[in-house]
């Protein structure tokens, strides 16, 4: 689901930028890049401030970083910047629980998101395991099923997404896969996300700024009208 809500969001393709290393925040220790399809490239780290088991990714395309967020030990979303702060409310009806999803194969969720600007929205859904695992850049993974239906605060539907996605069970971290997402119209457009490479301290290419995956079919993109590549629901 983490990632789920992310892809669902990316709707029109950036410019591409010069390429270079990313700097992880003063007091924070990058331990991992991850180079996606989709074109997106994220970068792992965790700080000393923050409680144990605290967990930040920061997401790139070929613009910049556009989005960051920090994850608990249960892989609740406790904040996010897009560039939007967007904070988990207290309370959650039915908090997400990596180690339920671990013990039980299942987690379904219910909770409250607030962003700083004033909005606010609910976010319901499960994650299940499926029994199957992949092998990515010799990293073994346990696949999940997904659905997510995020609300805004009348109850209208902001999107939706289902499919599959990827855990790491020592890592504590999901990581996308493909599927579909619903943009609030109706219509289900495919996404995937999915994981390439994974690189880590001392590695070629870690902390790099560019991503690599699937980027050509996004620039290309770009030349096409705004309109032709923006989804029915924001053509309005």
């Amino acid at each position: 689901m983490r990632k789920f809500l992310i892809l669902a969001c990316l709707t029109a393709p950036a410019a591409p930028v010069l390429a270079g290393t990313w700097t992880a925040p003063s007091g924070c220790d990058a331990f991992m890049t991850v180079q996606s399809k989709s074109c997106r490239v994220s970068h792992y780290y965790r700080c000393s401030a923050d409680a144990p088991g605290d967990q930040w990714r920061v997401d790139m395309d070929q613009e910049g970083a556009f989005f960051f967020s920090r994850i608990d030990r249960e892989g609740q979303w406790v904040e996010s910047f897009d560039p939007v702060r967007q904070v988990l409310d207290p309370g959650a009806a039915d908090a997400a629980s990596f180690s339920e999803l671990l013990a039980e194969g299942i987690d379904t969720w219910d909770f409250t998101l607030s962003r700083d600007d004033g909005q606010g929205s609910r976010a319901t859904g499960y994650d299940r395991l499926t029994g199957q695992s992949v092998v990515i850049d010799g990293v073994t993974l346990s696949q999940t099923e997904v659905e997510f239906t995020e609300y805004d605060g009348a109850g209208g539907v902001l999107r939706r997404s289902r499919g599959n996605e990827y855990l790491h069970p020592d890592w504590r971290l999901f990581f996308a896969g493909p599927g579909e997402t619903d943009l609030g119209d109706g219509q289900w457009l495919p996404i995937d996300g999915s994981p390439v490479d994974f690189v880590f301290p001392g590695d070629k290419g870690f902390l790099a700024t560019q991503p690599i995956y699937d980027c050509d079919a996004l620039t290309a993109e770009a030349a096409r009208p705004l309109a032709d590549i923006l989804p029915a629901s924001l053509k309005e």
